[in-house]
This record gives C-alpha cells, sequence and structure tokens, in this order.
C-alpha cells in the first residue's frame, strides 16, 4: 500500500512537470536575459516574487534581496494542535549573476553588458520556481512544510549567511540544494555522501615599487614586473609545496597596475582564490602565501601586503540525506540517472546551510555536445541543455515530499 502510494506521488510530479516544462524554460531564459550581480538582484527578486504571489504562496523579503518563501501541506498531520509543521524541509535556488561579458549569442544573451548568468543560477530560480508548481498542486501530500529559499550573493561568498542570520534555517529539520553542472552529460544525477566541494578562500595582494620615467626603469622599482613574477611564482605551491595526491588550486583572477604606457608603475595589486580538500592544507594557506609573497617582493627592492580571506568550508553531504536524495532520483529516472562524479574544487556557500543542519547537494548534469554545452561555469560561452531543467523541478519536489513523508 505504502508503494503504491509513492508511485502514486511519482506520477503526478511527473505529471505537474510535464505540463509545466514550457514555462521552466521560459523562466530561465527570461532571468538569463537579465541577470544582476551579487547583491543588486533586485528586479530578478522582484520578478521571483510576482511568481509566487501568481501562484498564491506567501513569502517574505529579507537580507535586501532575498526572499522566503512558505508552502504549507495540507495533509492530516502536516501541522500539530498549535500550528507548529510536522517536518520542515528548506530548498534553496542561488539568483546572482558573474561579471562576465556573454559571446553565446543566443537569442535571449544578457541585455545586461558584462553581465552573465554564466554558473547556472537563472536555471536554479526556473527549476526552483518549477518545484514550487509541482508541490502546490499537491499539497495534500505535503506532511509538513516546505520552505523555498531564493538566496542572493552566491558568487561571493556571502549570501547563505545573510540568509541564515535572516532566520532561513530557523525551525528547519533539512536542507536541499542543487547546481546544473557542465561536467556531467545531460540528465544524469551525482548524490554522492561526503565531501563534494572545496575549501574556498580569497585574497588579495598590495604590491608598493616606486615609480619612475618608462625610459628609466634603474631608476625605479617596477610594480607590474613584481605582480607578473607573483603570478607565476604562485603556482609553486601547487607544483612543489604540496603533495601531488592532495587538490589544490591557486588562481590569479586579478592583475592591476599602471596609470600610463610612458610611467613605470609604483604600485599594483591582484586578486585570486585558493581552493583546498582537507584541513590542513587549507590552514598551511596563508602563511605559505605570505612566506612566498614577501620573498619575492623583497628580491625586487618592493614590499607587498597580503590579504587573505577565509570564504566557506568544503561543502559536504550528509549520509543519509544522499541516500534519500539516490532513490528521489531512482523513483524519477531509475538507477541508471545516477552517475559517479568525483567532485569539484569549485566552491559553493550552500556548505553554511549544511554545517547547521543535515542536508544533500546534488549536481545536475547538462553537458550536451550537440547544442555547444560543453563550456565550463564562469565561461563567457556556457550554455545548458534545457531539456534537464523540468528533471530538476522534478527532483526538487519529489525529495521535498519524500523527506516530508517519513
Amino acid at each position: 500500500m505504502v508503494e503504491e502510494l509513492e508511485e502514486q506521488i511519482t506520477e503526478r510530479i511527473k505529471e505537474v512537470a510535464a505540463a509545466t516544462q514550457e514555462t521552466i524554460v521560459a523562466d530561465r531564459r527570461y532571468f538569463h536575459a537579465h541577470p544582476e550581480l551579487s547583491g543588486k538582484e533586485v528586479s530578478t527578486a522582484g520578478t521571483i516574487c510576482a511568481r509566487l504571489s501568481r501562484m498564491g504562496i506567501p513569502y517574505e523579503r529579507v537580507a535586501k534581496t532575498g526572499i522566503i518563501a512558505t508552502i504549507a501541506g495540507t495533509a492530516d498531520d502536516a501541522y500539530d494542535a498549535d500550528g507548529a509543521p510536522r517536518r520542515r524541509i528548506a530548498l534553496r535556488a542561488d539568483i546572482d549573476a558573474l561579471p562576465v561579458l556573454e559571446r553565446t549569442n543566443l537569442p535571449y544573451a544578457s541585455e545586461n553588458t558584462g553581465v552573465m548568468h554564466a554558473c547556472g543560477h537563472d536555471c536554479h530560480i526556473a527549476m526552483m520556481l518549477g518545484a514550487a508548481r509541482i508541490l502546490m498542486q499537491m499539497r495534500d501530500q505535503i506532511h509538513g512544510e516546505v520552505r523555498l529559499i531564493f538566496q542572493p550573493a552566491e558568487e561571493i561568498s556571502i549570501g547563505s549567511r545573510m540568509m541564515i542570520k535572516a532566520g532561513a534555517l530557523d525551525g528547519v529539520d533539512g536542507i536541499f540544494g542543487m547546481h546544473i553542472w557542465s561536467e556531467i552529460e545531460a540528465g544524469k544525477i551525482s548524490a554522492a555522501p561526503g565531501q563534494r566541494m572545496a575549501n574556498t578562500d580569497w585574497f588579495r595582494v598590495d604590491i608598493d615599487g616606486v615609480s619612475a620615467h618608462g625610459s628609466m626603469p634603474h631608476k625605479g622599482v617596477d610594480a607590474v614586473v613584481v605582480a607578473a613574477e607573483l603570478v607565476v611564482a604562485l603556482q609553486v605551491l601547487v607544483s612543489r609545496d604540496i603533495s601531488p595526491f592532495e587538490p589544490l588550486v591557486v588562481t590569479v583572477g586579478e592583475v592591476h597596475g599602471g596609470e600610463a604606457r610612458n610611467i613605470m608603475a609604483g604600485s599594483a595589486y591582484l586578486t585570486g582564490t585558493v581552493r583546498t580538500w582537507n584541513k590542513k592544507t587549507r590552514e598551511a594557506m596563508p602563511e605559505r602565501l605570505k612566506h612566498m609573497i614577501d620573498r619575492s617582493a623583497g628580491a625586487f627592492g618592493a614590499t607587498a601586503k597580503l590579504t587573505y580571506e577565509a570564504g566557506n568550508a568544503g561543502l559536504a553531504n550528509d549520509a543519509e540525506s544522499a541516500k534519500r536524495a539516490q532513490r528521489s532520483v531512482a523513483k524519477l529516472f531509475g538507477e541508471e540517472a545516477l552517475c559517479d562524479y568525483e567532485g569539484t574544487l569549485a566552491g559553493e556557500d550552500f556548505a553554511e546551510y549544511l554545517d547547521r543542519v543535515p542536508g544533500a547537494f546534488v549536481f545536475l548534469g547538462c553537458r550536451n555536445p550537440h547544442m555547444d554545452a560543453v563550456h565550463p561555469q564562469h565561461s563567457c560561452y556556457y550554455r545548458v541543455d534545457e531539456s534537464v531543467l523540468a528533471k530538476g523541478s522534478m527532483l526538487s519536489a519529489q525529495y521535498a515530499v519524500d523527506f516530508l513523508n517519513e
């Protein structure tokens, strides 16, 4: 009897998803065409709220551009006599875009020059709204409460903390998140337990040299040359300082220096990120960077100051939650939809939620060479196979129902 009811629920999810698939894709294209940077998602948040209002879903605006919405179950045991939900599951979608100039030439390409949804957050918004539509049509099968978290500022690693401070996890028993992922074949899903994403930290190096006329380099200390040397030297941390068996990435993302072509720069700065897998390596990095930066700058007669900022810890799935996610995938798409994926040194501030409540974060594949959906996250050519978006909505809804029915 229980299995028969579960099958009916899954079939209902599939039916509603099929009916709303075009809307999910249309939503994704709208948000893709109107991206906004971290902390500036004003129009994005307003559009999300309009969609929620249309569905009759109550919501609260928090953290300036964040949204917390509630879908209340109507099953007999969804709430107790005092109005408290039997259980509460949170679903999260991030909503910010990146400072990337889009070069896809898609008909719905970014209309905001220099800003692009190059990481798939437009997909996440659309999939969450799709899940909301599914859940609203089967509230009688929801034995508790579903909380929808639309989170800003994931790309700068502060959004989840902002939402937690605003109460996003208050009273939550579990959480589920998903990332559309370019390294996995379209439609395949990775929902493994344990660590899935890296520790994410940030650094800035300010270099002080001595400016001089460009024709008289011997009378100054060229900060641009020092910066160039540091870009190369920092890779020694990866190639020589750490065991080849230990994952580590040091990336310099910005280099700034100089004011005119005939002036040797007296100052420069560079910024970057450090990605590590284990705690010991992470803890060692600030001192190792400082040592190398001080020595390298000193060799040129310059000085350099390192500013090191701890970001988010590595993202690790709770074992029980990951198994639940795998069962939800199997119900919807069969065991063959699950795939092996080793994880990534990309980071995710969803880790902050998992530090506080049990949950799972899964990767939904969107790679499809036939439509040039092969470019990595953060690429100016990034695109996705949109046929997988409804699957994302279905999985979020299935996980939520499964969690609350336990």
